[in-house]
């Protein structure tokens, strides 16, 4: 076997190998003995079935076997003689090249190594900022709104129409084709009229109505409506207003700031300060999202210059790719498919946003290690299952699925860079100033 390695640069290695047919055939006669040894074939005794025997039956996967011991024969010699440890490889090896010749295969295969990216001065690429203001009017303003959202609701004494943010208290029962559906009908319910709750047109026909009044309105389910029954389908409702409610005039005093505190010592003036830091974080987390992320991450990019792992590079496109694609119309996707051109070309549009990507990552995971800033499995799970409480999710489900999908490590890498940015910016100190 001949072997030879060819350092393309500092993270690829090509790996160069001529591997005789005989040599194949010395290892397929060994595997077909030693399969013999383990094999059950009636008319032979277990454990003597004939090498021949074990070829005729299993040639071509005999074949397979042997030509792939061969390869990691190759590439564990190649290792050795480019003093590369298994750690330091990154990915699965890619065949270049791999041509079955009348007397040798001839290999070629890509070995791709993890980078080895010195950072030093990032805290350089860190830029400067100021902490968001918060006036006194912004305190004020949210504080009313507060204040409205702890009213409690009064009903309306006065005789008047229902109006856009009233809550309408009322009976209703919905037709399909002139007959009541399941569902579709309720006593003395309470709907927030503007807030979106129903059917697009319910709530904008009920207003002007009268306590007392009775009235039917025509509304069209939505196609992707969850009722099979109803999607798309024309539906009429018969609505009776039985009452009106009103969020009561707030009282902006220190029993408020009890209420929303839930803290029977709060008063409020630390109301206030508490709004005012709620609002500096909500500005600073705005900052940092919009312009401080995108920046800091895209110096940290420019600050540093390293050979990229191919494979890596080469993932990150086809992901990137694949999102792309599924952004396109019909009929450019059918420009697409089967044609090895227009794919290519494809790939080749988001292949610089791919090689900033994979930069990125390699980056960012060695600035981490320089400030020891980890994450570990139990804060991955905890993240995970907030984001499916908050979207009603079943959280065991959720997690599952991103097992199931591989999504784990980026949801890692992207709570690394949050907390590592954080930590490099000081996020947690500037929102106390």
């Amino acid at each position: 076997m001949d072997i030879t390695t060819e350092k393309q640069n500092e993270a690829n290695i090509l790996v160069k190998s001529r591997i005789p047919n005989a040599e194949i055939e010395k290892k397929v006669d060994r595997l077909a003995k030693e399969a013999g040894k383990q094999m059950n074939i009636a008319g032979f005794r277990k454990g003597k079935v004939p090498a021949s025997v074990v070829k005729k039956m299993h040639g071509e996967q005999l074949k397979q076997d042997a030509e792939a011991e061969a390869i990691r024969d190759a590439l564990k010699e190649a290792y050795k003689e480019a003093g590369i440890e298994a750690s330091d490889i990154i990915g699965d090896p890619v065949f270049k090249k791999y041509e079955q010749g009348e007397e040798e295969i001839e290999a070629e295969i890509l070995v791709c190594l993890r980078p080895k990216v010195d950072v030093s001065d990032y805290q350089k690429a860190v830029p400067s900022y100021e902490v968001p203001e918060v006036s006194d009017e912004e305190v004020e303003e949210r504080i009313q709104t507060l204040a409205k959202q702890a009213a409690p609701l009064e009903e309306i004494e006065e005789d008047r129409p229902l109006e856009k943010g009233d809550t309408a208290v009322f009976d209703f029962t919905g037709y399909l084709d002139g007959e009541p559906f399941e569902g579709g009908s309720a006593e003395d319910f309470e709907l927030e009229i503007g807030s979106g709750r129903f059917i697009p047109g319910f709530e904008d026909q009920m207003i002007g109505m009268k306590k007392g009044e009775t009235k039917r309105i025509k509304v069209t389910f939505p196609e992707d409506y969850q009722a099979e029954n109803l999607k798309g389908k024309e539906v009429e409702f018969e609505i009776t207003l039985k009452g009106i409610k009103a969020k009561a005039e707030p009282a902006i005093d220190d029993e408020l700031a009890k209420t929303i505190t839930k803290k029977e010592d709060a008063t409020l003036d630390t109301l206030k300060e508490q709004v005012r830091d709620q609002l500096r974080t909500e500005k600073l987390s705005k900052l940092y999202t919009e312009e401080l992320k995108p920046k800091l991450l895209e110096a940290l990019v420019e600050a540093f210059d390293f050979d990229l792992p191919e494979n890596i590079v080469e993932q990150e496109i086809d992901n990137l790719a694949n999102q792309k694609a599924q952004s396109l119309s019909k009929e450019e996707l059918e420009k697409i498919q089967g044609n090895a051109e227009e794919i290519e070309k494809l790939r080749e549009s988001v292949r610089e946003d791919a090689v900033k990507s994979v930069k990125a990552t390699f980056v960012v995971d060695a600035v981490a290690r320089a400030e020891g800033v980890d994450v570990s499995d139990q804060e991955v799970q905890q993240a995970l299952y907030y984001e499916a409480l908050m979207g009603g999710q079943d959280p065991e489900a959720l997690l599952k699925y991103y097992q199931k999908n591989n999504l784990i490590p980026a949801v890692k890498m992207g709570m690394i860079e949050d907390k590592l940015f954080a930590k490099l910016l000081d996020l947690d100190n500037a929102g106390k100033k």
